[in-house]
């Protein structure tokens, strides 16, 4: 009975491997680690290696801020030449008004605002298919830039190019702006304005009449 006992108490007292394993880790030497003396030879090379490591983790974070912003970046510029491209195939409309102001820029813009020809571009495309005569769509294409202007009068002046537009004559806008060779937009008549604008829309009319006949 007794040796059951000291049997007992002594396999009690012996410490059981999760001591011993938490012993060895309280004893094993920080040193072997860690220069806790900032002193000892060896730590300047231990801190030399350290700065050198968080040196380059920086500059590594530094370039892929880089490349992620670069990456980033020309993405954006993908993704906003895809949805131009989107946006032309869903919307014909759009793409024939960017095409027709294209046109009357090459071949006007060095004598004539570019915003007049713009909203001529425009309000041509959105009414070609109106069922007006040619003489009314030519004024209500020029009505927008000509807002002094009454639409009989407008009418009067469109004449010659609706009539040169019916018989499919050739109507060069061009000549309508031998006006302008010597003289500054800005200083043509309010009458040399109208004729131009006109001239320019009659253009534009023919320019997107030629456009569906290609198509």
């Amino acid at each position: 009975m007794a040796n059951k006992i000291n049997g007992s108490d002594a396999s009690s007292s012996l410490p059981s491997q999760v001591d011993l394993e938490l012993l060895e880790a309280l004893l094993e030497p920080d040193d072997a680690t860690y220069p806790w003396n900032p002193a000892d030879e060896e730590s300047e090379a231990y801190f030399d290696e350290l700065e050198q490591h968080f040196a380059m983790k920086d500059l590594l974070e530094e370039e892929l801020t880089t490349r992620s912003q670069d990456f980033y970046s020309h993405l954006d510029t993908l993704w906003s030449g895809i949805s131009q491209a989107s946006d032309s195939n869903h919307n014909p409309q759009q793409a024939l008004v960017q095409n027709l102001q294209e046109t009357l820029s090459s071949t006007f813009a060095a004598c004539v605002p570019q915003a007049l020809l713009n909203s001529i571009a425009t309000k041509a495309t959105e009414i070609i298919a109106a069922q007006q005569s040619i003489g009314e769509q030519l004024v209500e294409c020029v009505h927008t830039v000509l807002p002094n202007w009454g639409t009989e009068d407008l009418l009067v002046l469109a004449r010659p190019f609706a009539y040169a537009m019916r018989s499919s004559e050739s109507q060069n806008a061009a000549s309508a702006l031998s006006n302008l060779q010597n003289s500054e937009w800005t200083a043509l008549s309010e009458v040399d304005k109208a004729k131009v604008s006109l001239a320019i829309a009659s253009y534009a009319f023919n320019e997107l009449n030629k456009s569906e006949y290609e198509a």
